[in-house]
């Protein structure tokens, strides 16, 4: 008989490792703290790669819903300097091999592809302890307890299940990001529109970047990212929204207006994010009956990896426990050797994002080089050889 697995958190990788346990035949519960799928908006948009997050959803027998959903021409990417000088240009041609989608209509895939009760929504997690022979109980916030044989925490940076393998805990990464939105776009925010074409615009200086992506709606999202002390967006008053935006954009003071008008025009109050990481190499001694996936294994700042490794994760784990019916142990630890050095990689090269954003070497010239390098080598490579003997 199938150890019925217990999951922790109801995300992207969750979410995923339950559909793949489904079709796999393998009983699972999903337990998630918030009351319903729709009780908040369920973040932007979501780049999923076809080596990590499309294996996933391989896995999970998703890949027709996923396609349905990809927004067509997102993967589009301009790179600006600060004076707003357009230093790439590069349209989506359908083979970058990342298509664009919004979280929440992914998370909704995910949710649609499993049996009603397999997610129990309002659960959150209090803490966990150990019984003995690989068993755990979970204590939610209202009291109430479970007990579990195999116990996932997919459960985030925060992870209530982590304390169980870990006793790192996450560490404020150096950078925050705030994010606006701008909507109506076209018609309300004309120059911004145009500034940030159909995909994604970036605009990288040491310690500050300037992003934007076109959602669906006619919707532009900014994130504008600094390498700052917490004090020092503590002295920021969040609640005064229009004085908090000029605050973060005195700190672009000198780049083109059409980049600072990403920060100042928003229609929403400026929303703080600041970022955690775990130790880029964090690992634990196998622990009988217990796992864990995405940010609650590996927290890492935003490089673009994120989602897509939570996914896989769920997906390998899912894939080793279907492996191993009748041992549990040799599933965990087959998935565990594998995942510990695909994060640590990961987390590690950059990638992206808020990787290594403080240097001298964050420019829109260096940026734009390195992917003109890449996108010239992978061109070479799928070339046929003018070699003749």
């Amino acid at each position: 008989m199938r150890v019925p697995v217990t999951i922790i958190g109801a995300g992207l990788g969750g979410l995923t490792l339950a559909r793949v346990l489904h079709v796999h035949d393998i009983p699972v519960t999903v337990y998630e703290a918030e009351s319903s799928p729709t009780v908040r908006t369920q973040g932007g948009m979501l780049d999923i790669h076809d080596y990590n997050g499309q294996l996933a959803l391989k896995a999970a027998g998703l890949m027709d819903e996923f396609h349905a959903i990809v927004m067509k021409g997102r993967e589009a990417l301009r790179i600006l300097d600060r004076d707003g000088t357009v230093l790439l240009d590069k349209a989506d041609d359908g083979r970058g091999g990342r298509p664009e989608v919004q979280r929440g209509e992914l998370r909704q895939i995910l949710l649609d592809s499993l049996p009603a009760g397999t997610v129990r929504w309002g659960r959150k997690a209090g803490s966990a302890r150990a019984l003995g022979e690989g068993r755990h109980e979970v204590t939610f916030a209202d009291g109430s307890t479970l007990v579990t044989s195999l116990l996932v925490g997919a459960d985030g940076a925060w992870s209530r299940v982590r304390p169980l393998l870990s006793t790192a805990t996450p560490e404020y990464a150096g950078t925050s990001s705030v994010e606006t939105y701008l909507f109506d776009a076209e018609t309300r925010h004309p120059t911004a529109a145009r500034t940030v074409g159909g995909g994604m615009l970036m605009a990288p200086a040491p310690g500050k970047e300037i992003f934007a992506h076109r959602e669906s709606g006619d919707t532009l999202h900014t994130y504008v990212m600094l390498a700052r002390p917490q004090d020092w967006f503590a002295a920021i008053d969040f609640t005064d929204p229009a004085a908090a935006a000029a605050r973060i954009a005195r700190e672009f003071d000198g780049w083109a207006p059409e980049l600072t008008a990403l920060i100042t025009e928003g229609d929403t109050a400026p929303v703080l994010r600041p970022q955690y990481a775990l130790p880029a190499e964090h690992r634990w001694d196998r622990v009988p009956g217990v796992t864990l996936i995405g940010d609650a294994a590996h927290l890492s700042p935003p490089n673009g990896e994120g989602a897509n490794l939570a996914m896989l994760d769920g997906a390998e784990l899912g894939q080793a426990l279907a492996a191993h019916p009748d041992d549990t142990e040799a599933a965990l630890t087959a998935y565990e050797q594998a995942m510990f050095p695909r994060s640590a990689e990961a987390a590690t090269s950059g990638g992206g994002g808020a990787v290594g954003m403080d240097t001298e070497h964050n420019t829109a010239q260096a940026l734009t080089d390195m992917i003109t390098q890449k996108t010239d080598e992978a061109a070479r490579a799928e070339s046929p050889s003018t070699v003749t003997r």
